[in-house]
């Protein structure tokens, strides 16, 4: 075989360390691409979670705030669910939405626990998310009604040192959510999370303090006004009738003269509470006023409402109230006389304002015929307010 010339030896010289160049230089532009893309999705992944952190941020209420974590973070990160378990040992939390609008997708997704560690025992240590398989022994309760998925998220909503909740991440792709994954971002979210549940109980503490009897806990005449015209108005809309009762304690000033004020005040919140037990979630409760309590019951008939009226008069006077303690303890039975007024708003445009004030002297109207023909029974109003 003939050697190669001079010539052939330096052109083979001159080429090679080209060709090599121009490879290295195509691995290189290759490389550049791939973190061009990888910049580029993170800064994509970035302005969505920054986006997402700012309509958290602005949620006015707590049923929008768990609408915006539920939906609002499962559509933005391409979720298979979200999962919000929230520790509220006191159900103070239950208590402050009862009263708002609540429809069932915001708290189709939210999970409230009186202990997080009786629904995962791992939550008592959880200090960053976790992130892995979902293990049916573990995690079955985080996910009630939830088909088992592949893989999961927990992040924690940790405030000053607290674990107040947890948001879980699901996914049906088992390498969406590995342990090798990194989870400073996840972290950043729970903490904005859980930022922004604190100041959603902490606006809807506010707002009830303004709208809330102190002594009885109940609403007050000005939550009932504004609640009542929301009610005629949904009302209209579903074509659905409402009731309104009103109730007075009988011979009130009786027991105030006879035992003093902070025995009444006793005998209000005992009467309070058993009024509220027989009370739906959609149902709404207040104190009119003095020995005065109203109920709005959504979706009733006049019927239905002197079913629940006399459910109500049974509760109260069914048992004794205990008045004061040590040598000057007395029990006291105590009854009732209420009015049960109906509502059904035709079509067209209302004054809903006015509806409700003709609605409440009709169950007024109601409350006196009971008082005058005898107190401790249930009168209705023979006229539909339309």
């Amino acid at each position: 075989m003939p050697r190669p010339n001079a010539d052939q030896r330096l052109s083979a010289i001159t080429t090679d360390p080209l060709e090599a160049l121009a490879r290295e230089n195509d691995v290189l532009r290759a490389r550049l691409a791939a973190l061009t893309e990888d910049v580029g999705r993170n800064t994509a992944l970035l302005r969505k979670s920054q986006e997402r952190e700012l309509e958290l941020l602005r949620a006015g209420s707590l049923p929008q705030l768990f609408e915006r974590l539920i939906a609002g973070l499962a559509a933005s990160y391409q979720l298979d669910g979200v999962r919000l378990v929230l520790n509220d040992p006191q159900h103070e939390i239950r208590h402050l939405i009862s009263g708002d609008d609540l429809t069932q997708g915001p708290l189709a997704g939210v999970v409230f626990v009186d202990a997080l560690k009786s629904v995962a025992p791992q939550l008592a240590s959880l200090e960053r998310p976790w992130l892995g398989p979902y293990r049916r022994a573990e995690h079955e309760l985080l996910l009630p009604g939830l088909l088992q998925p592949a893989s999961l998220a927990l992040i924690p909503l940790r405030r000053h040192d607290e674990l107040d909740g947890v948001l879980v991440f699901v996914s049906n792709d088992p390498r969406r959510f590995t342990r090798e994954l990194a989870s400073d971002f996840l972290a950043h979210l729970g903490l904005v999370a859980a930022i922004c549940v604190e100041n959603a109980v902490n606006r809807a503490r506010l707002l009830r303090s303004g709208l809330t009897d102190f002594l009885t806990g109940f609403h007050n005449r000005r939550y009932l006004h504004a609640r009542l015209r929301e009610e005629l108005a949904r009302a209209q809309r579903a074509h659905q009738p409402l009731v309104c009762l009103m109730i007075d304690v009988d011979h009130f000033k009786r027991i105030n003269d006879q035992y003093g004020h902070l025995a009444g005040d006793a005998v209000l919140r005992e009467v309070a509470q058993r009024i509220d037990a027989q009370m739906r979630l959609s149902d709404t409760g207040a104190r009119f006023g003095g020995d005065e309590f109203a109920m709005v019951l959504a979706q009733a008939d006049i019927a239905h409402g002197e079913k629940v009226a006399g459910r109500v008069l049974k509760a109260v006077r069914s048992a004794p109230i205990a008045i004061g303690s040590g040598a000057s303890a007395a029990t006291e039975t105590v009854t009732l006389s209420i009015g049960v007024a109906c509502a059904n708003p035709g079509s067209g445009p209302r004054d809903y304002k006015a509806l409700a004030e003709r609605l409440i002297a009709e169950a007024d109207a109601a409350l006196y015929r009971a008082k005058s023909a005898g107190r401790n029974r249930v009168a209705t109003s023979p006229n539909i307010v339309s």
